[in-house]
């Protein structure tokens, strides 16, 4: 699902960032997060430890980085005039991450469960909360014709992001949980009114 960059350059930087991706996770998978180094994953990917940092910062960086944030708000942005936020959400999450295909939003899965089991990249994680709420805000603040530093509008992208840490923070207890799908029946109780 993650679009493919066109240029020749652009290409093989996107694969080589995905296969650093891929190989880290297998050795996460594999030996766990914490025995795992950049010089393993370095190696698995077949690339140098200084090519590992070009593309991540940090070991922690190769899960937290989301490479979908540009795509869901992209897709957000394109749904018809008039739907509320929280539909054109729901659309833009449905096309964005239920559509790729089932070992895609089994990876996807994996990178949210690490996020929350391993407590340093649990702790990164909730210190993006702000940032979260900020990138949420301002495209909910284009779609309505509102400020980003709107009450309500800050408000919503917080419930927002709410939903998503609390859905993510229970979809380790059940390895078998859809953190995907688990999120939209959250956001479409969050529709609701929230009935409980």
């Amino acid at each position: 699902m993650t679009e493919l960059p066109t240029g020749l350059r652009e290409r093989k930087k996107a694969k080589t960032r995905l296969a650093i991706r891929e190989h880290a996770m297998a050795l996460f998978k594999d030996q766990g997060y914490d025995k795992t180094t950049v010089e393993q994953i370095a190696a698995a990917a077949e690339v140098s430890p200084s090519t590992f940092f070009r593309y991540f910062p940090s070991k922690e960086e190769v899960v937290l980085q989301d490479d979908y944030d540009a795509l869901l708000i992209a897709a957000f942005h394109a749904q018809q005039v008039g739907v509320p936020p929280l539909q054109a959400l729901r659309n833009a999450i449905s096309e964005v991450f239920l559509s790729m295909p089932e070992g895609q939003q089994a990876e996807e899965a994996d990178r949210i469960r690490l996020m929350t089991e391993v407590p340093e990249l649990r702790a990164r994680m909730l210190a993006q909360v702000s940032e979260m709420i900020q990138m949420l805000a301002e495209a909910v603040a284009e779609r309505v014709g509102r400020q980003s530093d709107d009450f309500e509008v800050r408000t919503f992208a917080g419930a927002l992001v709410g939903v998503a840490l609390g859905i993510a923070a229970s979809s380790g207890d059940d390895p078998g949980n859809d953190y995907l799908r688990q999120f939209d029946r959250a956001l479409a109780l969050l529709e609701a009114g929230l009935p409980v």
